[in-house]
């Protein structure tokens, strides 16, 4: 595969976080009265909060509101950085990348608060990625391709010299969409049901990476 960026989801991939922000969408909808399952917000995974909050609230009659959003990220500030995991090989292949001269960008379709959050969390400054894209960048979250397309006029590559790395079936179609090449990680969902949207390769573990670029 010779790619000249690699372009990272954030949620799922380089923090092991998505059952924190599970717990905080339940516990924010809660609190408006709608009561949901896990397994409701499965279809929404990587397409952005408005969407993530709003299927499942649509699912028992509500009507998306943003206050669903404000509520929930507060709750997701208040813990992440306690109850969310960075996978061991994170930082190392990150850094790895970086000296390596790849360019590197974050494609995230949650708002750039969440992200900043994840940053912290992470231990990592804003600027040590060469790009930031956020769902407050663009109008179409997951799966349209606005996001890593965005990323990657920022970073001045081609989409076709552009690899993703994306936990989420919506990141990868976001992805192919852009017509960039698509690397799963197992992180969210299992194997089989990644292999279904046709990735290029799937991963268990970001470090798995160095032997694939």
């Amino acid at each position: 595969m010779n790619v000249r960026a690699v372009l990272f989801d954030m949620d799922g991939v380089l923090i092991d976080s998505e059952a924190v922000m599970l717990r905080a969408a339940m516990d924010a909808l809660r609190e408006f009265g709608i009561e949901t399952a896990p397994a409701d917000f499965e279809p929404f995974v990587g397409a952005g909060e408005e969407r993530y909050l709003g299927g499942p609230a649509e699912k028992y009659g509500f009507s998306y509101q943003p206050e669903y959003k404000a509520r929930a990220y507060a709750l997701y500030g208040a813990c992440v950085r306690t109850d969310a995991k960075v996978p061991g090989d994170v930082l190392s292949t990150l850094q790895y990348l970086k000296k390596k001269g790849y360019r590197l960008a974050v494609g995230s379709s949650a708002d750039r608060i969440k992200v900043e959050y994840n940053l912290a969390a992470l231990g990592l400054p804003a600027d040590f990625f060469d790009e930031l894209v956020t769902g407050s960048d663009v109008k179409r979250k997951k799966p349209f391709p606005d996001v890593y397309l965005y990323a990657a006029e920022a970073l001045q590559v081609s989409p076709a010299d552009c690899v993703v790395v994306e936990d989420a079936l919506n990141g990868i179609r976001a992805a192919q969409n852009a017509g960039m090449h698509t690397i799963a990680i197992a992180s969210t969902f299992p194997r089989e049901q990644l292999e279904e949207v046709s990735p290029e390769e799937v991963i268990d573990h970001l470090g798995e990476l160095k032997n694939l670029l």
